[in-house]
């Protein structure tokens, strides 16, 4: 047996050789795929790399990391807001998706919902006609030069709604917010699943399962994120610092949201996961979620080690950047971001990979490494390990 299966290794190295070298730019098809692999929207959201987080609301206001639920919606008046100078802050900083959100645990809406007036409908802003959420939307679309996308967040835990504690009314109240945000709003490429809820919290069962499958009814292609995916996962901590390694592959079947447990597996993944779930690295510029008059944006160089333990070990970072009580990303903060912005292509101006040389057994072969995407290596018999060809796919064609 063992001589079967050593014939049929050297029959299949020998037509893959004679099939490269004989035919160097045939257009070939790629071998079989080791799998899991990732989604379309899963790829794209990979190569993201630095993402924006957008903690905003009646915190803002009251000096507070976590609402009670009881403030009078009247606290809410940014008065000064301007979405484009988020997005435009964002675009400058090399963001390309913006999540907001939209409700916080405190239950206050940014959006005029028609399930509930604990919103901006009952605050001062803009006479009690605003929409933060149409305007953040509108401004990722004016102002993000196409290479920004929106997301949105919106926490299970509500401590003002009073369905809350009962599940059949609750689920229905979510499930018709979460419509209203993923049918008025147009494209949203990510939405946020916050696993937490303090201990005071109400029991409360959350109908996951049915949010997810409205939410892909919706927007197919958009990427869901929670504790447990389905698309994306936590890193397992808010400092944004992936594991040494970190796997995008996990088994799912090991994990639920909320569940603290599994902190560790989150952090690092498992290379015989049978499930393509990366992890995404949340963590805020500064010591808050939410805007603190008190509060100052990390060092410089704190930024770049989280940048070197997210994106560095396989994940996205989500930076958080919360605007002001104006309604404004503050000015340190800006600095802060573009000397981030600027530290990282300057770093990352040499590409290290590009020039560099390869032995294999003592013979050099420059083309092991090569850097460019939808492509894959074929052997080749002569000492050579492989030999890069284009592959016919779609990946890419959306």
């Amino acid at each position: 047996m063992a001589k079967f299966w050593y014939l049929v290794c050297m029959i299949t190295f020998l037509e893959l050789s004679k099939l490269a070298i004989s035919r160097p730019e045939q257009v070939l098809t790629p071998p079989l795929p080791v799998l899991p692999l990732p989604t379309f929207s899963q790829l794209k959201w990979q190569q993201r790399e630095l993402i924006m987080f957008l903690h905003f609301g009646v915190n803002t206001f009251t000096d507070s990391e976590r609402g009670t639920g009881k403030e009078n919606p009247s606290i809410f008046n940014p008065v000064g807001l301007d979405t484009k100078q988020w997005v435009t802050v964002a675009a400058e900083a090399g963001i390309s998706l913006m999540i907001l959100t939209a409700k916080h645990h405190d239950g206050f809406c940014l959006w005029p919902s028609k399930y509930t007036d604990h919103s901006v409908i009952s605050s001062p802003w803009r006479n009690g006609h605003g929409d933060v959420v149409q305007e953040f939307i509108d401004a990722v679309k004016t102002h993000g030069g196409g290479g920004i996308d929106a997301g949105l967040y919106l926490s299970p835990w509500d401590r003002h709604d009073k369905r809350y504690g009962h599940d059949l009314q609750y689920n229905e109240y979510y499930l018709a917010q979460l419509q209203e945000l993923l049918t008025k709003y147009g494209s949203v490429k990510e939405i946020w699943f916050d696993g937490f809820k303090g201990n005071e919290a109400r029991n409360m069962s959350y109908y996951f399962s049915d949010w997810f499958a409205m939410v892909r009814e919706l927007q197919s292609s958009i990427n869901i994120f929670s504790d447990a995916g389905p698309d994306v996962r936590w890193v397992g901590n808010e400092k944004g610092s992936a594991g040494n390694t970190s796997w995008s592959t996990i088994n799912s079947t090991l994990l639920s949201i909320g569940n603290l447990s599994v902190l560790d597996y989150l952090n690092t993944g498992d290379p015989k996961g049978t499930n393509w779930l990366p992890a995404e690295c949340d963590v805020s510029i500064r010591e808050g979620w939410f805007w603190h008059k008190s509060q100052s944006p990390k060092m410089l160089s704190q930024l770049l080690d989280i940048y070197y333990k997210s994106v560095g070990r396989n994940c996205v970072m989500l930076l958080n950047v919360p605007p002001n009580s104006t309604g404004l990303i503050s000015e340190s903060d800006i600095h802060r971001l573009k000397e981030f912005r600027t530290a990282i292509d300057t770093i990352f101006s040499t590409n290290l990979a590009e020039k560099c040389t390869v032995k294999v057994r003592k013979r050099e072969e420059e083309r092991v490494v090569g850097l460019v995407q939808r492509t894959c290596w074929i052997m080749t018999m002569y000492g050579r390990i492989g030999h890069r060809r284009k592959i016919k796919t779609s990946i890419g064609s959306k």
